[in-house]
Parts: structure tokens; C-alpha cells; sequence
């Protein structure tokens, strides 16, 4: 009886281990679904980020074609590295509106000197409200927007060469 006492420690260890060897050989799951696909944005209205450039409100988003709606801040090292890639599709004929994250003016600005400005409007999420409301995890983050102001489409981390087709697709597919 004893003998059985000393064997349940042991049992107990090769059954967890067991299960973790079988849990790290399972495929990882590459994408987050967001619970924000398909749904409407929320209402909103965000000051400019800059002088001289537009706000954004949740009517800036409905009408027209579909766009993306970008969310980046200056100082964000990833959105340094996406800035060429929104430039090439704002050359495709992309509209791109931006919302600036917990930044001040002058840093949006400086970024934008600096990397380019393929925004056709840039609203002031100061407080990381909207960022938050759209199921937003960090920055950057990138959503197809339709032409009724719903997400169609999220696009977690900087865009890269190899992401601007796949979101050429993706906005071609809401047309």
C-alpha cells in the first residue's frame, strides 16, 4: 500500500508532462480573429493631430469607396518601418486616415517630415478611447473600412511590403 503512495507523485509528473510535450506540438494559431469584423464603427470625433490637417470623425469614414482607417503614433518604432509601404498604396490611389495615439503635435509632425504623410486626415486619440472601442491591440494597427463604416478587415502590426496586395485584396473585395 505504501509502495502505491510513492508512485502517485510520479504518475501525476508523467501526466503533465505528457500533456505539455502534446500542447507544444500542436499548430499555433497565427491569427487573432477580431470580434469587430463585420461590425459598424463606432460613433467618434477626434480633434486633428496637427495644425493644418483634418480630424477625424466616424462620418469621414462612411460614403464614397472603402479606405483604411491606420492607427500609428510617433513614437512607434514599427510605424517608422510601415511609412514607405502606406506611401506605395496611397500611390495606388489608397485613402488612408490616420489616428495618432497618444502624441503631442509637434512629435506627429516631426514623423511626418521625417517619413512622409500618406494621410488624408489624422484625428488625436488621446486617451487611446477609439483605439480601445475597435478592438485595437497596439500600434500599429490597419483596418479596411467599407463604404457603410463598417471593419471589414484587421491588420495587427506594421504593414509590409509583402501586406500591401493582401490589402489591395482586401479593399477590392469590399468595393
Amino acid at each position: 500500500m505504501m509502495r502505491a503512495l510513492y508512485l502517485v507523485p510520479l504518475a501525476l509528473f508523467l501526466f503533465f508532462a505528457g500533456l505539455a510535450a502534446f500542447m507544444l506540438n500542436q499548430p499555433k494559431q497565427q491569427d487573432v480573429p477580431s470580434q469587430m469584423i463585420a461590425q459598424p464603427l463606432p460613433e467618434f470625433s477626434l480633434q486633428p493631430a496637427i495644425a493644418g490637417m483634418p480630424g477625424v470623425r466616424r462620418a469621414d469614414l462612411v460614403g464614397g469607396q472603402p479606405r483604411l482607417l491606420n492607427i500609428w503614433a510617433s513614437w512607434c518604432l514599427p510605424c517608422i518601418a510601415e511609412a514607405p509601404h502606406l506611401e506605395a498604396l496611397q500611390s495606388q490611389g489608397v485613402e488612408i486616415i490616420g489616428i495618432a495615439v497618444r502624441d503631442r503635435p509637434e512629435a506627429v509632425a516631426d514623423f511626418l517630415g521625417r517619413y512622409g504623410n500618406p494621410y488624408t486626415r489624422i484625428g488625436a486619440d488621446d486617451i487611446s478611447s477609439l483605439m480601445i472601442e475597435i478592438g485595437a491591440s497596439g500600434v500599429p494597427e490597419t483596418y479596411v473600412i467599407d463604404a457603410e463604416g463598417n471593419i471589414r478587415y484587421q491588420h495587427i502590426g506594421d504593414v509590409r511590403a509583402d501586406t500591401v496586395p493582401l490589402l489591395l485584396e482586401k479593399l477590392e473585395e469590399v468595393r
